[in-house]
């Protein structure tokens, strides 16, 4: 992976293209970003909502979560999503830099240890989607967490739907609402949803919804980058 991204970013730091040769050795971060820029990253620290993973003055979960409790159970989330976490995310997302899809599930690191789950899926995106932009940015990041659990086939977008970045924040929840479906029952387990960024939750909380219907008992979700 190492030569392979050093072959596609000629050496130089992804951000600012100087060396990357100076970067701290962080598995993928030792050869797409360099030093100063790896420590620029917008990491998350506690004390975190566990539920949402917005702040939490004592790491308790959140009054909004308790208010509407989501239909996830967990969520762990690796960056604030601004500046270059951003720049990151829309590179994989929409300009095909595929081979950030490891940097970025590096980043979780060893918080992932912490979830038993038996099974991870991706966020899946419509089949008309995938058909315009050629793969799944979430699933780039999954496969490269724990693929030995990895499932493409759980869980499929029953309908299209616009984009969630372009809708007003109220909206998003309606335009997800029964979207996705579980292709086979789940009697019992615990499932990861990887995707790049969490904003109100809406699609995570739907498709949660989906495995808990097919028998989930705990729903986590592994994020890149959460909007504060």
């Amino acid at each position: 992976m190492r030569n392979f991204a050093g072959l596609l970013f000629g050496g130089s730091c992804f951000l600012c293209r100087g060396s990357a040769s100076g970067a701290a050795a962080s598995g993928a971060a030792s050869s797409i970003l360099c030093a100063a820029c790896d420590a620029d990253l917008p990491r998350l620290a506690a004390p975190r909502c566990p539920r949402c993973a917005l702040d939490s003055p004592r790491g308790e979960i959140c009054g909004r979560c308790l208010a509407e409790a989501p239909r996830y159970d967990a969520t762990l989330a690796a960056l604030a999503y601004r500046f270059p976490a951003d720049a990151l995310v829309q590179a994989l997302k929409f300009r095909g830099e595929l081979a950030l899809g490891g940097f970025l599930a590096d980043l979780f690191g060893s918080h992932i240890s912490t979830y038993e789950v038996d099974r991870v899926i991706a966020v899946p995106l419509s089949a008309a989607r995938l058909r315009e932009r050629g793969y799944n940015p979430a699933v780039e990041i999954a496969r490269r967490i724990l693929p030995a659990k990895l499932d493409l086939t759980l869980c499929e977008r029953s309908r299209d739907t616009p984009p969630q970045m372009e809708l007003p924040l109220e909206e998003r929840r309606r335009n997800v609402r029964g979207a996705f479906r579980c292709t086979r029952r789940l009697a019992g387990q615990t499932v990861a949803v990887v995707d790049d960024v969490m904003t109100t939750g809406a699609t995570l909380d739907e498709v949660a919804g989906a495995l808990k219907a097919a028998g989930a008992t705990r729903v986590v979700n592994w994020v890149v980058a959460r909007t504060l």
